[in-house]
């Protein structure tokens, strides 16, 4: 295990700027995540940490040692290829085989680590098989096994699952985190799928137009989002607009157009003022509809357009032109009768005041 650092990382392609000083710390031992839309920078920094590209400005480093300008060769890194660039010609073994026949590895300790690393990842009955013969699954799986017979210092994963189909998808999430776990290996993995940062990782790092927005565990992503950027592309929210009308301890009490909310605030240190317009943030599954008010953060309203999924339906609620989105679990507003004369309501801690 290896801890790893960025320090002011600059990288520019003519004059794009792909990463604008970035910093990070890793610690040995994270499945660590890169998170972002396409052209965010996520996939330049991995290639940065991998070698293939040499920073402007600033350094890597892997423990104690500047890695900035050591070629990929030297840094003991192990790459899975959003393609897993398998040889085609080559059986599963010897696709796992190549890295070590390269480093000149006795045939006896290849043989020894091959098989070790193909029980890893479940594929010892393959190894005879061509790539073509495999499903997309088990392709992914020898291109972990390849990656891990290295005894690499980090794991590098770029888009590794974005090729299989959902159900795939969700059985190698865990798999890939057993593994990284089992391996002890500081692991760092791009993704712009939230739902599979949010599964997996222990922190995630959020990236737009090159910079950092946020880093944390995916609850503090998701539960305490730092801007309406990442609320807004970490899953689903509403955004209620307002102005504060006082804080405290914490707190802040803000006036919209359909009521007035208690919520909390992210950085407490630099609060809102009062009269600053703001944003709440409310996710879909915090709202609770009920047929009676309650004491605060209550809104009166009825619900619109409803779509069931079954074990959750999806609620448009109309208050004054308004709509907001609700999710709920064991659908019961479904019908006819029951979709009228409705409150919605929040607890203060899933309300999230964010400055404009």
């Amino acid at each position: 295990m290896i801890g790893i650092r960025v320090e002011n990382l600059l990288k520019k392609f003519g004059t794009t700027v792909a990463l604008d000083s970035v910093n990070l710390s890793i610690q040995a031992g994270e499945l660590f995540f890169l998170l972002g839309p396409s052209g965010c920078g996520k996939t330049t920094l991995l290639r940065l940490l991998a070698g293939f590209y040499t920073p402007d400005e600033g350094a890597v480093f892997f423990g104690k040692d500047n890695v900035s300008k050591i070629p990929p060769y030297k840094r003991n890194t192990g790459m899975v290829f959003q393609s897993y660039a398998l040889w085609p010609h080559m059986t599963v073994y010897q696709n796992v085989a190549f890295g070590l026949e390269q480093k000149k590895i006795s045939r006896n300790e290849i043989k020894e680590r091959v098989e070790a690393a193909l029980a890893s990842v479940q594929m010892e009955p393959y190894a005879q098989r061509k790539p073509n013969q495999l499903s997309g699954g088990q392709q992914q799986r020898v291109a972990l096994a390849r990656a891990l017979v290295v005894r690499p210092q980090c794991l590098l994963l770029d888009e590794p699952l974005s090729n299989l189909d959902a159900k795939l998808r969700n059985e190698m999430r865990s798999e890939i985190r057993r593994i990284c776990k089992e391996f002890e290996l500081t692991t760092i993995y791009v993704t712009h799928d939230q739902e599979e940062a949010l599964s997996i990782a222990d922190r995630i790092a959020v990236f737009s137009k090159g910079v950092v927005e946020q880093v944390g565990t995916p609850l503090q992503i998701y539960k305490r989002p730092k801007n309406r950027f990442v609320a807004n592309f970490i899953g689903e929210t509403n955004f209620i607009p307002g102005k504060v009308l006082r804080v405290g301890a914490g707190e802040g009490f803000v006036e919209t157009e359909i009521g007035n909310f208690r919520g909390a605030l992210v950085n407490a240190t630099h609060p809102p003022q009062v009269d600053d317009s703001v944003w709440l943030c409310i996710r879909p599954e915090s709202l609770k509809l009920e047929t009676t008010p309650c004491s605060e953060n209550c809104i009166a309203g009825e619900i619109g357009n409803a779509t069931y999924f079954g074990e959750v339906a999806h609620y448009e609620f109309e208050k004054q032109g308004v709509r907001l989105k609700i999710s709920e679990l064991n659908p019961c507003h479904l019908g006819q009768t029951n979709r009228k004369g409705l409150f919605a309501s929040a607890m203060p801690e899933d309300v999230v005041i964010l400055k404009k």
